[in-house]
């Protein structure tokens, strides 16, 4: 069940790297205009929002990075979704780049961006790294094997019993 929990979390990171980091990638560009470098023009919601996007979608990742309860499926299938959309760009170049879905949107320019610069590729060779460990792949809870009550007891063991 945990492994299908870790499926279906794959999808929302997969979702959450498209639109959010995709749409806050090609909205931080537009912030970065000279005009832009005063602490006010930042603070604007117009230029928080991307900003914030990227911060969320890090969070997300971030956590099911480090938590360990989270199947490896969670972050490893977008991982190598990702080095192998990065690997066919590195082969095929811009032909790669006409398989991105909702062309024409902020979402899927901020998306070729990351891609074609090779972020991706980094951030998806980082989100596989839990899956080469084997404790993300085994279950936290233990059976416990059922003692008899007769043979053993607290007290004979620290010697209170003769």
């Amino acid at each position: 069940m945990r492994h299908v929990i870790g499926f279906i979390l794959a999808l929302a990171v997969s979702a959450a790297l498209f639109f959010g980091a995709g749409w806050g990638s090609s909205r931080f560009s537009v912030v970065q205009r000279p005009g832009l470098r005063t602490v006010t023009a930042w603070t604007t919601p117009n230029n928080v929002i991307p900003v914030a996007a990227l911060i969320g979608t890090a969070l997300l990742i971030g956590i099911l990075l480090a938590v360990r309860p989270v199947s490896a499926l969670a972050t490893g299938l977008p991982g190598l979704a990702l080095i192998g959309w990065s690997a066919l760009v590195l082969l095929r170049g811009a032909h790669a780049l006409t398989y991105i879905p909702m062309s024409g949107s902020r979402f899927a320019a901020g998306f070729a961006a990351m891609l074609s610069s090779g972020v991706l590729l980094l951030l998806g060779t980082a989100m596989i790294i839990p899956m080469f460990m084997p404790s993300r792949w085994r279950s936290s809870v233990m059976e416990v094997e059922d003692e008899d009550l007769d043979e053993f007891t607290t007290a004979q063991a620290i010697g209170l019993v003769p």
